[in-house]
């Protein structure tokens, strides 16, 4: 019979470890719900004013015509019919220096924090010569074409705020919409009088807002690019990482230089592709604002010169890596009281193995509800503080003196120290987790090395025996 109590009381234990498991199964769940609910609040923000920005051109190009008649047919049957065919010519910049300055303005729907941003980007865009716009007859026909124009394309148009486009030192008028199928969302301007073997220089200052991300299709020759911003936390995405960037804790600065044999992004708006998105961090990413997935996937432009507003401490991200570890510090927990048992010879009953657990799971549920509100790092601290005076409180009673409660809420104290280490360490969680778990069954082997585990058991048993 003695041992048969000790076996139920360790299925028990298995099944309250389970209970548990379910517990925060459940959070996490709720973790996976909040950030459904922040996903919804930043399509609202990129619906209600702008989206996340990719930046094409300037780009030059020409409308033209085609018409001849085709000829069927011999003698009485013959046949004249007059045909067309309209066609466009592009010509990309030889080279393009970009320089743009982005200052953050956050928005919120909610409890929810969207980054977004206002830049001024400045694009200074030269061609050798607009050869390039020269029609070619492919029916022997009669060729008529408009006056060049340059356009630029971004991925949503609601984001401009304010455009001036000099071709020298003379102003150019903007028209909206870029008059390309493939890019209908931008700006373009026509250059009456432009000889075609001539150089071109152009300058465009752009005022333009938009969410989270910012990027640049190096479509040039020579592409240069030039950020800076108030936000420092900065993920550079995209095919290219700058050349040179300096992370600062007011900002950040980036530079990349891209030349047309390391990039396909010429051919690509040649072709006539669509913008593309910006590739992030794979964790991060989630959090953001996604463009639809293209069908097939090279519809899209391959190379961008990019960054993201990334927040390295996102609540949710920062609660769910918690929870993970959530099952381990609960398991290492109920082997520390298992060990107070042997040590002290006072049994502890099943549910209080349960209180002491529902206890460690709801801190996770405090740090979900108050990392909405307040920094991380105060809201990990006052769950803690919360869960370690809770526990020490009925770990006095459970164990009987408060001396050993408070020895068990140091070692629950130790617990919740070593996991926030491991939450901000990212790069080491796993060597410094590791390393946790060997020095805590070090530890236990150590303190354990000279204990008769039968006379020990046998001694539980009969405590069993005699209480019941």
């Amino acid at each position: 019979m003695q041992v048969k109590a000790l076996t139920w009381k360790l299925v028990i234990l298995a099944g309250v470890t389970l209970l548990l498991l379910w517990v925060l199964m459940r959070i996490g769940w709720l973790v996976d719900e909040r950030q459904d609910r922040q996903r919804g609040a930043e399509a609202g923000v990129a619906a209600a004013q702008a989206g996340p920005q990719v930046m094409l051109g300037p780009v030059a190009q020409r409308s033209c015509t085609e018409e001849w008649t085709r000829v069927t047919g011999s003698g009485k049957d013959q046949t004249r019919t007059k045909e067309r065919r309209f066609f466009v010519l592009t010509a990309m910049p030889a080279e393009l220096a970009v320089d743009g300055a982005l200052k953050q303005e956050p928005r919120y729907r909610g409890l929810f924090k969207i980054n977004t941003y206002a830049a001024k980007v400045g694009l200074q865009a030269r061609w050798a010569s607009l050869a390039a716009l020269t029609p070619k007859a492919e029916h022997e026909g009669a060729l008529s074409c408009e006056d060049p124009r340059v356009f630029i394309a971004v991925s949503d148009a609601r984001g401009l705020r304010a455009v001036t486009l000099k071709w020298g030192d003379a102003p150019l008028t903007v028209e909206p919409g870029t008059r390309h199928d493939s890019y209908p969302n931008g700006l373009h301007a026509d250059l009456p009088g432009q000889p075609l073997d001539q150089p071109l220089a152009l300058s465009v200052a752009i005022d333009l807002i938009g969410m989270t991300d910012f990027g640049v299709v190096p479509a040039a020759s020579a592409t240069q690019v030039k950020l800076r911003s108030d936000w420092p936390h900065p993920s550079f995405g995209g095919r290219f990482l700058p050349v040179s960037s300096e992370v600062r804790a007011d900002g950040f600065e980036a530079s990349w230089q891209v030349s047309e044999l390391a990039t396909t992004a010429l051919k690509d708006v040649a072709d006539g592709r669509a913008l593309p998105g910006i590739d992030r961090d794979p964790e991060l990413a989630e959090y953001g604002v996604r463009p639809p997935r293209e069908t097939p996937p090279t519809a899209r432009i391959t190379d961008t010169l990019a960054f993201s507003m990334i927040d390295p401490v996102n609540p949710y991200v920062m609660s769910d890596r918690a929870i993970k570890y959530g099952l381990m510090f609960i398991v290492l927990t109920f082997v520390s009281v298992g060990l107070l048992e042997l040590f002290v010879g006072r049994r502890v009953h099943p549910v209080q193995y349960l209180l002491v657990g529902l206890a460690m799971t709801l801190f996770f549920l405090l740090l979900l509800g108050l990392s909405e509100h307040l920094s991380f790092a105060l809201s990990y601290g006052i769950a803690a503080a919360a869960a370690i005076g809770l526990l020490t409180c009925y770990g006095a009673a459970m164990l009987g003196t408060l001396r050993r409660g408070l020895g068990f809420g140091a070692l629950v104290g130790t617990l919740y120290g070593a996991l926030f280490v491991l939450l901000n360490l990212e790069k080491a969680a796993l060597l410094v987790g590791s390393l946790l778990l060997f020095a805590v069954l070090a530890a236990i082997m150590a303190a354990t090395r000279r204990f008769d585990w039968y006379r020990l058991g046998g001694r539980m048993l009969d405590t069993a025996g005699e209480s019941s």
